[in-house]
């Protein structure tokens, strides 16, 4: 559902002038709408054109008050399709390697992915660092883009030691993922996760869908069978749509 721009720019009329800047009451108006619950998850906002319309107001006033709303969180900017209203940050078990599938399954959502590329190549001195192979050893290499109801919440990028799955580059990964494949011949052993909060790169941007100033959250995962290393996993997630959550006990030293 669309959200009227009338219907904005007759709520912005009705506030008056205000002592705060025009973004910011812009800003607020949108918030009370979200918060409230009038607007609800997923409903379109007017595009810029229409709002600078509506509410009489210039194009950079408009343009700051969606990209700050943006980076609240309480909005997603999706190239070339339009600015939404954000859904409640998807959340992921930072303790435990899951199958992204199966979280976005278990919350009520769909599930699809696109594959971007599936090849092998030779490890670079860093890949190969990373699965704790000679360099130019040959791996296997996959980025496929995860996405929940059509929208993209993850850009995996996969480096998978051959030796633990030589039919890697045969599976449709747009029926299964990685992680569910893996599993299946690779018995999980154990797993380690590093997070950092990332700026991504303008290709990154285009495969996810984002502004080149929205923040990220990358997890990088690395998973072990048989106390040897399967695979390397660069895991970057828009950070207006996901959080990472975990939960751990006490222990006396």
């Amino acid at each position: 559902m669309a959200i009227d721009e009338v219907d904005i720019g007759s709520l912005f009329r009705a506030r008056g002038q205000g002592s705060g800047p025009a973004y910011q009451r812009i800003k607020d108006l949108i918030s009370e709408q979200i918060v409230s619950g009038r607007w609800r998850e997923g409903e379109l906002l007017p595009s810029e054109n229409q709002l600078v319309s509506a509410l009489g107001l210039s194009r950079m006033t408009v343009n700051r008050a969606l990209r700050e709303l943006s980076t609240d969180g309480l909005v997603v900017r999706i190239i070339g399709v339009g600015t939404f209203v954000a859904e409640r940050k998807v959340s992921s078990a930072l303790f435990e390697v899951r199958n992204i599938a199966d979280e976005i399954e278990r919350r009520g959502h769909r599930h699809r992915a696109e594959v971007i590329s599936l090849c092998e190549q030779s490890a670079d001195s860093v890949t190969a660092q990373e699965l704790e192979l000679p360099e130019d050893s040959p791996v296997f290499h996959s980025r496929l883009v995860h996405f929940e109801n059509d929208l993209a919440i993850q850009l995996e990028d996969r480096f998978v030691n051959p030796e633990f799955a030589p039919r890697y580059l045969d599976q449709d990964f747009t029926a299964t993922t990685p992680n569910t494949y893996l599993v299946s011949v690779a018995p999980l052993g154990r797993g380690e996760h590093v997070v950092e909060a990332v700026l991504p790169t303008a290709d990154e941007c285009g495969l996810l869908g984002l502004i080149e100033s929205e923040p990220c959250l990358l997890i990088r995962r690395r998973t072990w069978s048989e106390d040897r290393l399967v695979s390397s996993a660069r895991l970057l997630h828009p950070g207006s749509r996901y959080r990472l959550a975990g939960t751990f006990d006490a222990q006396t030293q």
